[in-house]
């Protein structure tokens, strides 16, 4: 699969549905070109009855939820999308004051990031739920995350990983904001959606390689700092002014380690 440096994860879903040309739209540009997130049948003639089915699938579940008072009229948009897809997974608990469970903390976090990049609120939920059903085949995968992130740190820059080491941060780092929540919540939109794209493309691995960029870009703030505590702290509020330029180094390290195209792990 040839990769376009420009191609975003959102875009040929509006194409397709019939937005061609609307500049604020182009920007979902991955999406159903290959529809890796399997919203759409293969074949275009039948995209527009699909896209129907689905708005009438949402507002039939929406209703439903209302009838039985797990969603109200000044529920969250993203809090709806959760209950939808715990209704059209089978996992909506028998009470809605059930306590949340991490991954309906990781889907409520995903939901956020795409509210921010999706206008029409019935395809971000499709949108929403069809990338949180690939990030659950990467479920076995994860766990490995921690331990290539210290394996790749430590090509790029073994005196940094020593330094984490020794503060015993290394096993204090976000991996849940990192990894589980696919970095939702902690990089903005612009860089988010590169990011995502790789893992729709079929690796998990990209999300290493943005840890490790995000720890070799301020290695000198983490040289600087003598607590696993401390570390902690900075890299979950890292400065948003130059993620685009940490995702741009974590892909050419992908591609340096991994070569191309995608490479799951």
């Amino acid at each position: 699969m040839t990769e376009d440096p420009q191609r975003n994860f959102r875009s040929v879903y509006y194409e397709k549905v019939g937005f061609r040309g609307v500049e604020e739209k182009k920007s979902l540009e991955i999406l159903l070109k290959d529809d890796r997130l399997g919203i759409l049948p293969p074949h275009h003639e039948s995209h527009t009855f699909v896209m129907k089915y689905r708005r009438e699938q949402y507002r039939d579940a929406h209703h439903a939820l209302k009838v039985i008072r797990f969603i109200k009229d000044c529920t969250p948009q993203v809090e709806v999308f959760h209950r939808i897809y715990q209704l059209e997974s089978g996992k909506l608990p028998r009470n809605p004051s059930f306590p949340l469970e991490p991954e309906d903390e990781v889907f409520l976090a995903i939901a956020k990031a795409m509210e921010e990049m999706v206008e029409d609120h019935i395809d971000c939920y499709w949108l929403v739920s069809s990338f949180v059903n690939q990030l659950n085949k990467y479920k076995d995968s994860l766990p490995q995350l921690p331990k290539l992130l210290e394996q790749y740190l430590n090509q790029e820059d073994s005196r940094l990983l020593v330094h984490l080491k020794s503060c015993s941060a290394m096993g204090q780092l976000p991996y849940n904001l990192w990894f589980r929540k696919c970095f939702a919540g902690y990089l903005p939109e612009s860089s988010l959606q590169r990011v995502w794209d790789k893992v729709i493309s079929g690796s998990c691995k990209i999300l290493v390689f943005v840890a490790v960029e995000i720890l070799l870009t301020f290695k000198m703030k983490l040289m600087a700092l003598n607590s696993a505590e401390k570390i902690e702290q900075f890299l979950e509020n890292i400065p948003q002014d130059n993620t685009d330029a940490i995702v741009s180094k974590a892909i050419e390290l992908w591609h340096k380690h991994c070569g191309m195209p995608a490479h799951s792990v």
